[in-house]
């Protein structure tokens, strides 16, 4: 099967964009897309640093498991892989050190 034959009749339809809010800057995003894509695809791959090491951390497995990807997001600290984007969220990269 050649790329030809498999793309989708009519192309994809998604949903407008949002504005979210990350560190005070403005993210465009896909309203219903998980945070933890919406942020890579904007370039934010830092997402927390490690308690013990300081080290960066960003999204690694993108199904729940590691909790590297933890952001905090409304007031709330979660798994941004399993966070969908609503329109106005505001983000805060948890744990970063200046």
């Amino acid at each position: 099967m050649s790329r030809v034959e498999m793309r989708v009749e009519g192309g994809v339809i998604r949903p407008d964009p949002v504005d979210i809010e990350v560190d005070g800057a403005t993210v465009t995003a896909v309203e219903g897309e998980m945070l933890a894509a919406a942020l890579l695809a904007a370039g934010v791959l830092h997402l927390r640093d490690s308690p013990r090491a300081g080290t960066p951390r960003g999204a690694f497995c993108f199904m729940g498991v590691c909790q590297e990807c933890l952001v905090e997001a409304d007031g709330r600290l979660v798994q941004s892989c399993l966070e969908p984007v609503r329109a106005g969220m505001h983000v805060t990269r948890y744990g970063r050190r200046p």
